[in-house]
């Protein structure tokens, strides 16, 4: 075939979108499938995007398809799309069916969004496919998402979310795993030709499988580079694929997992973009942003301090509820200034160990005999709110919700067990109204403020039905109790998700309160999760997960970058730990405010061993620096740790928060007055190229830093 023999490839629909100094451009060739051709910095408004689009394509070698095929936002193998397809449909007898959707119509959807419909060969009556775009103006996320309509008969054995390609120059694909206790691991990958797969089979987001990706060239860092990053917004099973073809193009699909042979309306999660030519830090204020956003209105509702400080019972007394002992720890913890009291596993009917009774969730007489006010009475007269605990999706054999009702668990009756229990079936109506109706009657005739929301064994067989009746049934709770905050926990990280997070205020990042664990995930959840989200507690001096014994200082400050709580016995205490808490959380409850407005950055401090944060205020009038020690670093002398987000021309005056936990064997000469109380006068340049040179630091410590703007600064300084 001659060139003028090709088929003609043309631009036919195209529409952009603008916002948060973002532009997102699309365009469709020949009436087909979209493309999003361009996904980044703001363009010019004269820009073309007929002629942008065609820019995008690369010239037919010999041996390819004619004419060739564009990366669209729903690849179709129809059109000899040789990676990935982003839809597999079956006939009535299971036979593939390879549908070609065409353009009908292109619509505004809202002041920021855009919607394409799509009908197989033209045909109203057959295959429909919806793809809606929103890009939202005050973070320059763009939110893509899929509806597919069958005929009756047909099905889909996948519905990926779009699919959005790498950007140019993007060779790294950077994702997290994890297990119980240990979550949020960074992973780097480079593409090669082939596919990078991430799969969470549990039913649930899951530990190892956080459902997001950054991709990032090799010269991006936390504060400089081009980079993208997607999250698919599922609180189920999901998949991953970062995906390089031979011709050397690269795409990105998230969708479902294992959603069967799905029929009639079929509604892909929803994938939310971010771009970056300013580094992986950038990407993180656009999704800290967001999160903000969709919270607001829920914290406007309680009209009170939306980030109380915590203090959970469980590592204190487990399943062992005595009346006298709870109001006693509650005393104390009020005193250390806990705010909010929260009773975990064992309050109910019959629960004494983790062996029965899930799925009652009616108060135990014997162990509350005048019920729970008694207690919460007490907390309230100690100036705390009152939380409770619940794990509503599981069920134990030795139970009478069990026994009256054993076709309610999730499953074949062979399955084994995990944590001595079984999981509900959350796609039965009857199940939700039953767990409504429990969970409600204990709220409604309760002055309780919050709920730690707990699942704590994965699926056998993750059904993504069981991910939709939690969030329905979840939704419903929200709405019947608008005064009540509720939180994700899953044995820890193991539902952290944007679809969630629409309904809980925070979550529970791991089961694990050893500090040393938690200074890295923190750091690692951050570039998804806002600090404020995060729930952080000081736990026992000896770990219970880990088996660390770690001082009060390090654990209370580690605490302290997220929203603080406590989780050990306070009678435990020493005198002198008793007063570090203290100290820490007066500090944490002036500053968190602060803390959970400003842009919240990581730093790049050239020592693996220290992971170091900083949040800067509007106007960069003020700062403060956590700098953690894990373990000894390689040099003797700590690196000048570089801040980020400052003023430049300002003048800061700098000083030390925590002085008391600086180590006087490891700074036995001291230069600046930092470690003594005092302060140094840096400008914003000095600090974010030369940096600041730290107090010398032994593993397992925090130093703390305030930085406030003196003046407008003077130029040269």
């Amino acid at each position: 075939m001659t060139i003028s023999d090709m088929p003609d490839f043309t631009v036919t629909d195209v529409y952009r979108l603008d916002g948060g100094d973002r532009t997102a451009a699309f365009a469709s060739f020949n009436h087909g499938v979209p493309c999003l051709v361009h996904f980044g910095a703001s363009l010019p408004e004269q820009d073309d995007v007929s002629q942008l689009a065609l820019a995008t394509i690369p010239n037919v070698g010999a041996g390819q398809i004619d004419p060739f095929q564009p990366l669209t936002l729903c690849p179709l193998a129809i059109t000899g799309w040789q990676g990935h397809p982003g839809m597999i449909v079956q006939t009535a007898d299971g036979r593939d069916y390879l549908a070609n959707p065409t353009m009908a119509g292109v619509k505004a959807d809202g002041v920021d969004g855009v919607r394409f419909t799509l009908f197989d060969r033209g045909n109203a009556d057959g295959v429909k496919l919806i793809i809606s775009a929103r890009l939202e103006p005050a973070t320059g996320i763009l939110h893509l998402e899929h509806r597919l309509t069958l005929p009756q008969g047909m099905s889909s054995s996948w519905l990926a979310a779009p699919a959005v390609p790498a950007p140019t120059g993007a060779s790294s694909i950077i994702d997290h795993s994890g297990r119980w206790c240990g979550e949020f691991r960074r992973q780097e990958t480079e593409f090669r030709t082939g596919a990078h797969v991430r799969e969470s089979r549990e039913g649930r987001t899951g530990h190892a499988h956080f459902p997001g990706v950054t991709l990032a060239s090799a010269a991006t860092g936390e504060h400089a580079g081009t980079c993208l990053a997607a999250t698919l917004a599922w609180s189920g099973g999901h998949r991953m694929l970062a995906e390089e073809l031979p011709d050397g193009r690269r795409q990105v699909q998230f969708g479902i997992l294992d959603d069967g042979l799905a029929q009639g309306e079929i509604i892909s999660p929803e994938l939310m973009l971010a771009w970056s030519d300013q580094g992986l830090n950038d990407l993180s204020h656009a999704f800290h942003r967001h999160l903000r956003a969709i919270q607001a209105p829920v914290s406007l509702k309680r009209c009170r301090q939306p980030h109380p400080v915590h203090y959970n019972c469980w590592e204190a007394v487990y399943f062992r509820h005595d009346l006298a002992e709870l109001k006693a720890i509650a005393s104390r913890a009020a005193g250390l200034g806990a705010e909010r009291f929260v009773l975990d596993d064992g309050w109910f009917r019959g629960r004494n160990d983790d062996t029965s009774s899930l799925g009652d969730w009616e108060i135990d007489t014997a162990k509350f005999p005048d019920g729970l006010a008694p207690l919460i009475d007490h907390v309230h007269a100690e100036g705390m709110r009152f939380g409770l605990w619940f794990e509503p999706e599981m069920v134990n054999r030795n139970s009478d919700l069990f026994r009256a009702h054993p076709d309610y668990m999730f499953g074949p009756d062979d399955q084994p067990s995990g944590r001595q229990q079984h999981v509900l079936d959350m796609a039965r109506e009857d199940v939700r109204e039953h767990l409504f109706a429990q969970i409600s009657t204990i709220l409604s005739a309760h002055a309780i403020d919050y709920v730690k929301w707990d699942h704590n064994r994965p699926l056998t067989g993750g059904n993504p039905d069981q991910a939709r009746g939690f969030m329905a049934l979840l939704a419903r709770l929200v709405d019947a109790h608008p005064d009540v905050a509720f939180e994700s926990c899953s044995s820890g990280g193991g539902r952290i998700d944007f679809a969630v997070l629409t309904l809980a205020s925070r979550v529970w990042l791991s089961d694990s309160n050893d500090a040393l664990e938690r200074l890295r995930m923190q750091h690692e959840a951050s570039r998804w999760i806002a600090p404020e989200a995060q729930g952080s507690h000081v736990g026992p001096r000896h770990c219970h997960t880990s088996g660390r014994v770690l001082s009060m200082s390090f654990r209370a400050w580690v605490a302290a970058q997220r929203h603080m709580g406590f989780e050990m016995d306070p009678r435990e205490l020493t005198q002198e730990e008793a007063e570090t808490l203290s100290r820490v959380t007066g500090w944490w409850k002036l500053n968190r405010d602060f803390l959970f407005s400003g842009s919240h950055y990581r730093l790049e401090s050239d020592d693996c061993e220290i992971l170091a944060e900083m949040t800067v205020g509007a106007g960069a009038n003020r700062f403060i620096l956590f700098a953690g020690q894990a373990g000894a670093s390689a040099q003797i002398f700590p690196r000048p740790l570089r801040a980020a987000g400052l003023d430049p021309q300002a003048i800061y005056e700098l000083k030390l928060v925590n002085p008391e936990d600086i180590s006087r064997r490891a700074n036995r000469r001291i230069v600046n007055a930092l470690p003594d109380g005092g302060s140094v006068r840096l400008s914003g340049a000095f600090l974010m190229t030369h940096g600041l040179r730290l107090p010398n630091s032994q593993p397992a410590s925090m130093t703390v830093i305030e930085g406030n703007r003196t003046g407008t600064g003077v130029r040269n300084a």
